[in-house]
């Protein structure tokens, strides 16, 4: 995301709030999973899925897309744009479910949260007839050996640029965990 919405300066926690609702509500307009836990009636961890199906987008989400692009400016959507490109490469050819983000809040890092969401992604993808298993895309890694562990297999490392890589990840639906 920082990538994304590049040198901003104290507009940055708007600009964030705008592409992460952006990213939600596409999930929405197509009636794909948004996945939450919660600590004590608190939403502290989500996560956003793509599903196997090429839905196409409604009027409401390309209206969506140009007015968040309006607001980020035309060198956020290449960036955004390059990014996308980048990781082509991680291209997975059999249908599957993509998990687009999975966010924990900072003061639940740490204690497990993210595994009930990773395991509720499975568990999507291995009821659904259409789906051969989960892929994601990390830029942290940190989060490798998480997804390692998980029993993600890494299908590859692209460097986007000079401060950005990312590593891309396939789990089949046979792997345990």
């Amino acid at each position: 995301m920082r990538y994304v919405l590049g040198p901003v300066g104290t507009a940055y926690d708007a600009h964030l709030q705008t592409l992460v609702s952006f990213f939600v509500m596409a999930r929405v307009f197509r009636e794909e999973p948004v996945l939450a836990v919660t600590d004590r009636d608190r939403v502290v961890a989500v996560a956003i899925v793509t599903l196997p199906r090429n839905t196409p987008a409604p009027e409401e989400l390309h209206q969506l897309r140009e007015s968040v692009w309006h607001e980020l400016g035309a060198a956020a959507r290449a960036r955004y744009e390059a990014f996308g490109e980048a990781c082509k490469t991680f291209h997975i050819e059999q249908p599957h479910h993509h998990l687009n983000m999975i966010g924990v809040r900072r003061s639940h890092a740490g204690l497990g949260f993210a595994r009930p969401l990773l395991h509720a992604v499975h568990d999507q993808s291995r009821e659904d007839s259409a789906s051969c298993g989960v892929s994601l895309t990390t830029e942290d890694p940190r989060n490798i050996s998480l997804y390692e562990r998980f029993g993600y297999q890494s299908t590859g490392h692209v460097t986007v640029s000079e401060k950005l890589q990312s590593w891309g990840f396939f789990r089949p639906d046979e792997t345990g965990e």
